[in-house]
């Protein structure tokens, strides 16, 4: 499976327009490869590099299985986790200092989630446990001019 998208190649520089010094919208997202038996995604975006340790950007799970894009500025059609902030939705790129890296995740999964919206990373993480079929990931870097 495969998750890119047109607004940064992998391990690129995230464009501000997504980030909260720009108009902190989501980026398009395009998915390839799908396995065969999927029945739903997880997608998760975080920052292994914030100083409190890894934050959540975004967290979106039973995205349909026939999704092939998420278009620029919008939530995928699926279930919201809380991020970060503590609210639902995509957050952006906000890094106090130096060059951070955002992991954009998307897991394959073989079944939807029973679990409510509002949800964290740390229950989104536990419910995928044995239903993952396929994980891709996509890298960018921002830094704060």
């Amino acid at each position: 499976m495969k998750l890119a998208s047109s607004a940064f190649e992998n391990e690129g520089n995230i464009p501000s327009e997504f980030t909260c010094d720009g108009d902190d919208v989501s980026p398009p997202l395009a998915i390839s490869d799908v396995p065969e038996n999927t029945k739903s995604f997880a997608l998760v975006c975080d920052d292994p590099d914030a100083p409190v340790g890894n934050w959540d950007h975004w967290i979106v799970w039973n995205i349909q299985a026939d999704t092939r894009e998420i278009a620029k500025a919008t939530d995928p059609k699926g279930v919201d986790g809380k991020n970060s902030w503590g609210r639902t939705g995509y957050g952006g790129p906000c890094p106090p200092s130096g060059t951070h890296r955002y992991f954009f995740k998307l897991y394959a999964l073989d079944t939807e989630l029973g679990l409510e919206e509002g949800s964290g990373k740390d229950e989104l993480e536990k419910a995928m446990e044995g239903n993952i079929l396929a994980k891709a990931e996509l890298m960018g870097k921002y830094q704060r001019k």
